[in-house]
């Protein structure tokens, strides 16, 4: 890097640095041209594209100063949480003139949407750290990068960005120890990046990774990029977390010695479809609410149950669809799907459309009790069956694969944000039949799935089981609860109107003692050692401690769902079943 920061900087450039690791703070250094304003206005982002809920970076930043290209530090003022105004100096304004901008950002958060610095990496989200000037997102920028001798950087960043927007869709991780795995599929190049302790068995990966990248490909026809990276971070404790980005995704793992043990595996399988997936379903295929993304406040938008919903159906069944994972684990995640629906009394409230809206107001927090649902589960049960509602109506010659594959060709390829009409359009082109109703009753309504999720999966030769809960708490009184990292038992969630309900049990209560004898950790053997008595629980809640008496009826809550094949399925059915999951019955 040149020893004057100003030179040849036409518009913009950041300068990325990582003094005293062990503190955490990077240092982060903006020259942008100012052209003949008296002020220019920066902006830091409220939020980032991938998790639709404000995080407000600004606090993570201190040590914020102005100068101007003499290093004279200029006047400014915090105008909101996160954006600076500055006052230029009079002589300053005209053409090639400069302000530079220097402040620290903590980063020592690790995980797939976080900014991180310790002695062994620096990873950087830009979409955390770095400000922009409103109104010139357009504009090309630069980046320079100082670590350490012996540090790599995953991806190799270019010597010049198109754009703000592609720089902070555009995560790195320097670091002297990535491992690091590439090959092609399809005429594209999908790099393999680990950061962190971990023994990836790359052809083992390699072989998983093509069967459910063929397939993704398959579903859209082409790649809208030319190539693309997976950034692992591996961590020694229990970790899921993944980030979509245009030609990459961070996904943040552990703990590190599970990575290649079964379950664990699957997962990471799992979410690395999911990520890729939406590489079409969102960076391209994208909302017009956030056709261009506004950093700076909320992007209100219904189809989260696109976004999400659709991207967690596919990243599911294309791996079942390629042969990545089997029969199995595919009916486990459906089970999944299954349970948090029936369990989520949050139904009755509010829609997947609304609570999609709701993001922004509670995030991804459970919120309070009973209130809304998932955008990514009862997004993807819609999915399901609108999939295969096209199949039943089109005799299996169209599916959900050709909506998608519209929406691509007409809004992705050509950079155009759709509409909630626009997608239902596509679907009602491709099956030859109108889905209002549909959007009213379950997209924005709070009608049950239970009746038209029966009729679908009978479609392909599948029921839904239900059991008993093996917990007799859920079962017989209506209360889950765990215990908490402090040892606690705490009671986490009521069924409305459940005995346990009207006994007075609320959540947040702290399980103390049944029937007089402490708990450790025994809940479930005492319950069911006292089963079919009435029991008496002691209980804490607000410091206080109170006694509330369970007897068991003959109601019965939080049952077990899974699918399961029909014993006597016919030949149609099977044949739909194939032709739905591109394997045998």
């Amino acid at each position: 890097m040149a020893k004057n920061p100003f030179y040849i900087c036409r518009t913009m450039r950041y300068i990325i640095s990582c003094e005293n690791p062990h503190r955490h703070y990077i240092q982060i250094e903006f020259i942008v041209s100012v052209g003949t304003n008296n002020t220019l206005t920066l902006q830091l982002p409220a939020w980032r594209p991938g998790r639709y809920t404000l995080q407000n970076f600004a606090k993570n930043v201190r040590a914020f100063n102005v100068y101007d290209e003499k290093g004279n530090a200029l006047p400014f003022e915090k105008t909101t949480k996160d954006q600076w105004q500055i006052t230029l100096n009079t002589p300053l304004g005209g053409r090639g003139a400069f302000v530079h901008v220097k402040y620290e950002y903590y980063a020592n958060v690790l995980d797939a949407g976080s900014t991180y610095l310790d002695e062994k990496q620096l990873y950087v989200n830009p979409v955390n750290c770095l400000l922009y000037v409103p109104g010139r997102e357009e504009e090309k920028c630069e980046v320079y990068v100082n670590v350490p001798e012996g540090y790599s950087t995953a991806p190799q960043l270019p010597k010049q960005f198109e754009s703000y927007h592609q720089l902070v869709d555009t995560p790195f991780i320097a670091s002297p120890a990535l491992k690091h795995h590439v090959f092609k599929a399809e005429g594209v190049s999908f790099h393999l990046w680990f950061q962190g302790e971990s023994k990836p068995e790359f052809e083992k990966i390699e072989n998983h990774f093509r069967k459910f990248i063929t397939a993704q490909l398959n579903v859209f026809g082409s790649f809208p990029f030319s190539e693309y990276h997976f950034l692992f971070q591996i961590v020694p404790f229990p970790l899921y977390h993944g980030v979509e980005h245009q030609n990459s995704t961070v996904i943040a793992l552990g703990p590190s010695y599970d990575l290649m043990k079964e379950q664990l595996y699957w997962e990471f399988l799992g979410i690395s479809s999911h990520e890729l997936f939406h590489a079409w379903n969102v960076k391209a295929i994208r909302p017009a609410k956030m056709q261009p993304y506004d950093y700076s406040k909320e992007n209100y938008s219904k189809l989260g149950y696109v976004a999400e919903g659709i991207t967690t159906y596919y990243g599911d069944l294309l791996l079942f669809r390629s042969g990545a994972v089997s029969e199995y684990e595919f009916n486990r995640n459906l089970h999944l799907l299954l349970q948090k629906y029936f369990h989520n009394y949050g139904r009755f409230n509010l829609s997947v459309g609304a609570s999609s809206f709701d993001t922004w107001l509670d995030g991804y927090e459970k919120g309070i009790p009973h209130r809304k649902v998932s955008i990514y589960n009862e997004g993807a049960l819609c999915a399901l069956m609108l999939d295969l509602l096209v199949r039943k109506q089109t005799g299996n010659d169209f599916s959900l694969d050709d909506v998608l594959r519209k929406l691509y060709n007409d809004f992705g390829k050509k950079g155009i944000g759709y509409t909630e009409e626009d997608y239902r359009k596509a679907l009602e082109t491709v099956a030859g039949t109108s889905f209002a109703d549909f959007f009213v009753r379950y997209y924005n309504g709070t009608e049950s799935y239970e009746p038209l999720l029966r009729e679908t999966f009978a479609y392909v030769g599948l029921e839904i089981k239900d059991s008993r809960s093996k917990f007799y708490f859920e079962n017989r009184f209506g209360f889950k609860a765990e215990n908490k990292r402090s040892g606690a038992l705490m009671i986490t969630e009521i069924a409305p109107n459940s005995i346990a309900d009207k006994a007075g049990l609320s959540e947040g209560d702290e399980l103390v003692a049944v029937n007089g004898i402490k708990l450790l950790n025994n809940l479930k053997e005492w319950l069911k050692y006292f089963q079919e008595e009435t029991v008496r629980l002691t209980v804490l809640r607000a410091s206080e401690t109170r006694e509330v008496s369970l007897t068991p009826t003959t109601e019965r809550y939080y049952r077990t769902y899974w699918p399961a094949k029909m014993r006597e399925a016919t030949e149609v059915q099977k044949e739909n079943y194939k032709k739905w999951t591109g394997r045998e019955w």
